[in-house]
């Protein structure tokens, strides 16, 4: 049973792999953002639920959640999927530098729920009944695992919980180093393409080890029990939006003016909080994805 509900996905998902490369510029962090994230995650998850994840995965992935977390941003243009564009981030009030849910969870129609908050509680939600088999599910469980820890990733990039009026930064243009860009841009990839290009040779798993070996026994080490404090799992989402608001505040916007240059002092000094960033957001999918998924619940794709 468990093969027939992951081959009832492949197509749709095989599908949204094959597009990725007819999809024109999307506002979400950028693959190597989502992949970093989903790769630490993966890499945190106890055994039943890793056991969970990889059953829930199509085949044609190997098990690796990382090949998959670009998905939500591949289909948000097609028909079925509309309605989840506007789930990618959260726009507030202009230098009010702080989050509301009631006030700020809402679509450009206002209808409320329709953000990257109240996504991710969504999604999360659905898992929470993954123990209750496959016989009678109401939910897509892959399309719910791969749509949380896509979110996880966009609710940790400042810039996603942004101004209203400059669109989390998209309409303020200016040039990164030589390149022309915005300031969302440079939150969603520039810095991390540089950073990949300045200290890893280009490549990711590098930058994974680096960042894995803080996460074990070096910079972070001790703060990830305050990093996965968290008692009700719908709330705490809350908490995540309002630190971006914070971090976009006091690191993306401070200083930035539509039409400068940004380069070695605005990198150097943002590399660190967007490389926390991504941690944290895959710290915190981990640990979401344990509780959905414990022991308890480990044995029941296999079984039924």
């Amino acid at each position: 049973m468990a093969s027939t509900f992951r081959s009832s996905t492949r197509t749709i998902l095989v599908l949204g792999v094959l597009i990725l490369c007819s999809v024109s510029s999307v506002q979400s962090w950028s693959k190597e953002g989502h992949i970093l994230t989903c790769r630490i995650a993966q890499s945190l998850l106890e055994a039943g639920p890793a056991h969970v994840v990889e059953n829930l995965l199509p085949d044609y992935v190997k098990g690796d959640l990382s090949a998959l977390c670009v998905w939500p941003d591949q289909i948000r243009h097609w028909y079925k999927y509309r309605w989840t564009s506007h789930l990618h981030y959260i726009d507030t009030p202009d230098q009010a530098c702080s989050y509301d849910y009631s006030r700020d969870c809402h679509d450009q129609h206002g209808l409320k729920d329709m953000c990257v908050d109240g996504a991710i509680q969504n999604f999360t939600s659905q898992l929470q009944h993954y123990g209750e088999g496959t016989s009678d599910r109401r939910y897509n469980m892959t399309e719910a695992l791969l749509f949380l820890s896509h979110f996880m990733g966009d609710i940790h990039q400042p810039m996603h919980v942004g101004f209203t009026s400059d669109e989390g930064g998209n309409t303020i243009d200016l040039r990164w180093y030589r390149h022309k860009s915005n300031l969302h841009h440079v939150w969603d990839r520039e810095i991390i393409l540089t950073a990949l290009k300045e200290y890893y040779d280009k490549n990711l798993d590098l930058l994974q080890e680096d960042l894995v070996k803080n996460i074990t026994n070096g910079l972070w080490h001790d703060d990830l029990s305050s990093w996965t404090d968290c008692n009700d799992l719908i709330a705490c989402p809350h908490k995540y939006a309002s630190e971006s608001i914070a971090l976009a505040c006091k690191w993306g916007y401070k200083g930035v003016k539509s039409g400068e240059t940004l380069s070695e002092e605005y990198f150097n000094t943002r590399l660190p909080i967007l490389m926390k960033r991504i941690v944290q957001g895959g710290v915190r999918l981990a640990m979401i994805l344990n509780r959905v998924f414990s022991d308890d619940h480990a044995g029941v794709v296999a079984a039924t």
